[in-house]
């Protein structure tokens, strides 16, 4: 599959999006890794200067026993002194293990251990003449001396020391400072480029949609237009045909009437008239249901529901259909219920009950019997068209209710394809639903329901009517 270029960009745009989310989450890593190890140094550190003030305070305490020997001769001093001696070795080599990895360290801690032998041996030279009775300032002098400067060697390599390990404690909390300002910039950065790169991805998938939504808007239009157009044709094509044969009819009865001499029959005479009355009437039937169609599509379409009596209703109905029927197909009227009377529009009723009947005359035999059937309920009047015709396919239910379709059943018998799409919109207009139950060789019955708020007049009555 080939990719458009805006995909290639949008897919760039992700994976440098990844990439960045990663590498930011890699460097954050690695400097929180090192805020670790800073963190692990800076404790280390703080251990050692604390062992190096130790030793000086163990040192300082040693002095302070071995004097107090000297000066008073107290045992207790010079336990004292031999007590803070033993626990000066264990805490020189406990730094010395701490500063293994520091050469300068190890250098001062070796210089260290030197002084500190070199004072052991002068604290034993003035023990051991106090022991024999030589504590005079005289004798003590010299080792006095080499004393202070011994102790003045170790407090200054001390000093050192802890210099060393404050200013690595620097260092590391410089550094510290340093990684979380680069993390902090680097997570913005990345963040900020993440989101201006999504966000132009976004904007792609945005152009994208709408392109998408206007090639389908501009594909629906084409379709509707393509539809309308094939409407239009079919329309003018039923129109044509519908159209062409009853004024044929009209202009060959109308000839011939007007080249009639005196030789001619009233019976052929009223035929020819008669031809010319029932082709005028479909005509005008057509008419009728291309105008009601076009205004109910509109919005057009009047609704005036008022009072009717339904049974007079019905029979002059069937009396016009009758009248204008060829083949005379009887058409019986039944009346099932208690209501005579109800609110209805007569215009809508006659067309949507007169497109039914005519269609049930159509579609049936010679001399066959259609059934009109009304019946009322509390809330609903019903009228029920039935015949014993052709019957509707399955397949063409669907679209019963669409203009100028039919079935494929109807062989040669004419028709527009528009009375059962005009009951439809009459039927919605007046709130109706419409119910289809048909067999192919069996026969079709429609059932109308128009809801009523109240039956206005009831009366019991249960009659029929051929």
């Amino acid at each position: 599959m080939k990719w458009s270029l805006e995909r290639k960009w949008i897919a760039s745009g992700f994976g440098l999006s990844l990439l960045l989310m990663g590498t930011a989450s890699l460097i954050s890593y690695q400097n929180a890794t090192q805020l670790i190890e800073s963190s692990n140094q800076v404790k280390d550190t703080h251990e050692v200067m604390k062992n190096v003030i130790d030793i000086f305070a163990t040192l300082t305490d040693a002095e302070a026993g071995r004097r107090g020997y000297i000066l008073y001769r107290e045992q207790s001093e010079l336990k004292r002194y031999y007590q803070a001696m033993q626990s000066l070795d264990a805490k020189v080599k406990k730094l010395q293990q701490q500063l293994a990895d520091d050469s300068y360290q190890q250098q001062q801690i070796t210089k260290l251990k030197f002084l500190i032998a070199q004072r052991v041996q002068l604290s034993k030279q003035s023990i051991n003449l106090k022991e024999v009775g030589k504590s005079s300032f005289a004798i003590q002098a010299p080792l006095l001396t080499q004393s202070n400067q011994n102790r003045n060697q170790i407090r200054e390599t001390l000093t050192q020391m802890q210099a060393r390990e404050e200013q690595l404690l620097q260092i590391s909390v410089r550094h510290s400072q340093e990684n979380i300002r680069n993390r902090m910039l680097i997570e913005f950065l990345g963040t900020f480029l993440s989101f201006a790169i999504l966000l132009g991805v976004y904007a792609l998938l945005y152009q994208q949609l709408v392109k998408r939504q206007e090639a389908e808007a501009i594909q629906q239009t084409l379709a509707q237009e393509k539809e309308l157009s094939e409407l239009k044709l079919r329309f003018f094509s039923m129109v044509s045909h519908e159209f062409r044969t009853p004024l044929s009819i009209i202009l060959g009865s109308a000839q011939l009437l007007a080249q009639s001499n005196q030789q001619w029959t009233e019976e052929k005479k009223l035929k020819n008239l008669y031809r010319i009355q029932s082709s005028a009437r479909s005509m005008n039937q057509l008419l009728t249901d291309i105008l009601t169609l076009t205004r109910a599509e509109a919005g057009k379409l009047e609704f005036h529901p008022e009072l009717i009596d339904l049974e007079a209703f019905c029979i002059n109905l069937i009396e016009d259909l009758q009248f204008s029927n060829q083949q005379q197909h009887t058409i019986k009227f039944i009346s099932q219920g208690n209501c005579t009377h109800a609110k209805l529009d007569e215009n809508i009723l006659y067309s949507v009950l007169s497109n039914l009947l005519s269609n049930a005359i159509k579609y049936s035999p010679p001399e066959g019997s259609i059934f009109l059937v009304l019946s009322c309920e509390s809330s609903a009047i019903f009228f029920q068209v039935k015949d014993n015709g052709i019957g509707i396919p399955e397949e063409f239910k669907k679209h019963l209710f669409e203009p100028f379709h039919r079935a494929n059943n109807v062989g040669k018998i004419v028709g527009s394809g528009l009375g059962l799409a005009v009951v439809k919109k009459c039927l919605e207009i007046h709130h109706g639903e419409v119910y289809v139950d048909s067999e192919v060789g069996g026969g079709t019955s429609f059932t109308i329901k128009f809801p009523q708020q109240v039956t206005v007049i009831v009366k019991s009555k249960l009659s029929s009517h051929d």
